[in-house]
């Protein structure tokens, strides 16, 4: 684990909080004067407290959520326009900035999960989708809006594609169109529609639940072979998954599991 302490990490950020309750790590967007949205001092501490809580050992699943009415309006399109004077080389590194935020995100070791209780629109519908599991409430609306501003909503699609298929990605990359969070939920977005009054309760018993009931190290594994497998041809992909199948029934976790199993009592994890 890190020298530093959930407390510490968060009196060095300005714009990002990080706190750990009952092994759930808590991630909390905090610039709701400015809709959350991301500029490169947002991705650097967002980058920054993710890497902590992979290491945390205090932590064992992550949820991302956001202060004010919007979750995250996406880029901050004033801090856009000032980096419309750089050269390419320079926004080539801004942009590689918040494509590891992305990245990281996406192959984190721990499950990340989304309290989404407002409006996740661009890149912060981005940042929503990329979490493992999303919660939202009824009033959200969700969309990528770049092509109404001549921008493109390049590094999201990547994660996007994966996520819900190139049909109902291009619906939405290139209409720009918003939709509601009954239609994210049935588009895959996000798994989970629930009252806002009830948000916070839903997402915690839901991350205790995993905290509880389900190994550390089960989902690691399983989180970093749903990434990599899709890159994979079906021989190569089958071959990886009867590898990583032998290697999880030496494991210590197995084990525990499958002799708790059987002698009818539970396992504590």
């Amino acid at each position: 684990m890190s020298e530093l302490t959930d407390n510490t990490i968060t009196q060095t950020m300005e714009f990002v909080r990080y706190e750990v309750k009952e092994r759930v790590g808590y991630i909390t967007l905090a610039r709701s004067e400015k809709r959350n949205a991301l500029n490169y001092e947002v991705v650097t501490e967002l980058k920054r407290a993710f890497a902590f809580a992979e290491e945390d050992e205090d932590c064992k699943v992550i949820v991302l959520r956001a202060e004010g009415k919007v979750f995250c309006a996406g880029a901050d399109l004033e801090y856009i326009q000032k980096l419309q004077q750089n050269d390419y080389h320079e926004n080539l590194a801004d942009s590689t900035h918040l494509m590891e935020l992305f990245r990281l995100i996406y192959t984190l070791k721990k499950v990340v999960i989304a309290q989404i209780h407002g409006h996740a629109i661009a890149g912060g519908c981005g940042l929503a989708a990329i979490c493992d599991f999303g919660f939202t409430v009824p009033e959200a609306k969700f969309g990528y809006t770049e092509v109404k501003i001549g921008f493109i909503p390049a590094i999201v699609k990547v994660f996007l594609l994966r996520k819900i298929g190139e049909s109902r990605a291009k619906q939405l990359l290139l209409t720009g169109d918003l939709i509601s969070a009954a239609e994210a939920e049935k588009y895959g977005l996000v798994n989970y529609v629930v009252p806002a009054e009830e948000l916070d309760a839903k997402v915690y018993t839901f991350a205790q639940r995993l905290c509880a009931e389900n190994s550390k190290q089960s989902m690691e594994v399983t989180k970093e072979m749903v990434a990599r497998v899709q890159e994979m041809t079906l021989e190569d992909g089958l071959q990886y998954a009867a590898e990583m199948n032998a290697i999880a029934r030496g494991s210590e976790d197995c084990q525990r599991g499958i002799a708790s199993f059987l002698n009818k009592e539970p396992v504590k994890w």
